[in-house]
């Protein structure tokens, strides 16, 4: 497919994410344990894409949003944008990192049975060219490694709509039981 056609696929899948949420306005925030109570991580985050539950505000403040979800696999879409730039002229590194930190960190929850989270142990980015916003979108793909009763590992890709690569990343993630309220 050519790049414009994978751009304006991926433009109409956003549209359509917005317009079938659950709730018409995006709503902002952490999901409470009463919401997420007795559910898998590839439910919760199912729950999320749906829009019945809270999108985390970081995603309004940098112009990211979770696009798709599968067991082990999670994409999330950006928008780079001017004032995501550094004293250089170049959409911050941090950006890059926040972006494919989240994919990897939901690759991994969708591998979690119900009762367990994770928390990042580890983040590598790899950043191998700049971004500006004349790249209207990118994609951070997070794909599980290795999910374990302790340890899980991922890693994830950030391109654009014609498959050029702008960075890589890996972690590894430390996964524990959630604590009673």
């Amino acid at each position: 497919m050519e790049a414009n056609d994978v751009l304006a696929a991926w433009r109409h899948q956003e549209e359509q994410l917005r317009a079938g949420r659950t709730r018409g306005d995006l709503q902002l925030g952490v999901a409470s344990r009463e919401q997420i109570a007795g559910k898998t991580g590839l439910e919760i985050m199912q729950s999320l894409l749906r829009g019945e539950l809270p999108a985390p505000p970081i995603s309004d403040t940098l112009d990211f949003a979770l696009i798709e979800v599968d067991y082990g696999r999670a994409v999330f879409q950006g928008r780079p944008l001017e004032r995501h730039y550094n004293p250089l002229g170049t959409v911050h590194g941090g950006w890059f990192a926040t972006l494919l930190d989240s994919a990897l960190g939901c690759a991994v929850h969708t591998a979690l049975p119900a009762g367990k989270s994770y928390t990042t142990l580890e983040l590598k980015v790899n950043m191998l060219r700049a971004l500006t916003k004349k790249v209207e979108l990118v994609r951070a793909e997070g794909r599980t490694i290795h999910v374990g009763g302790q340890v899980a590992t991922a890693e994830a890709r950030l391109v654009d709509a014609a498959g050029k690569l702008y960075a890589h990343a890996t972690t590894t993630c430390l996964v524990f039981d959630l604590p009673p309220r």
